[in-house]
């Protein structure tokens, strides 16, 4: 059984940089690829970044491409989301989640209870 709680959520200006940290425990996640994903208001979760295990390979979804970078610390048992150049669009509650790799929200099995991030325009 895993645990997982993301912090960093805030309110950001369009343009600005946040930080969000994924911090695991009850089990360590340095054998499970980490994922974020994202949930506006009315809208469906969205996947936005994965990681591998080694922190080797990641994927990212088209929309925050080259503005997000996924990275873990498996010594640390956290995982970060680097956002940049944050847009109004971006505004949504963040998740955190363990063991899967395709953009499906099925496939992991362990969820943080999000944070939310809002960008301000």
């Amino acid at each position: 059984q895993v645990q997982l709680v993301e912090s960093g959520g805030g309110l950001v200006q369009a343009g600005g940089s946040l930080r969000l940290s994924c911090a695991a425990s009850g089990r360590t996640v340095s054998t499970y690829n980490m994922g974020w994903f994202r949930q506006a208001p009315g809208k469906e979760r969205e996947f936005v970044a994965v990681v591998s295990w080694s922190g080797s390979t990641t994927s990212y979804a088209d929309s925050v491409k080259g503005r997000f970078t996924i990275s873990r610390d498996n010594a640390k048992n956290t995982v970060y989301l680097q956002m940049n150049s944050l847009k109004p669009e971006d505004t949504a509650v963040y998740y955190c989640a363990a063991g899967g790799w395709r953009p499906v929200v099925d496939e992991y099995g362990a969820w943080g209870q999000g944070t939310q991030v809002t960008v301000s325009s």
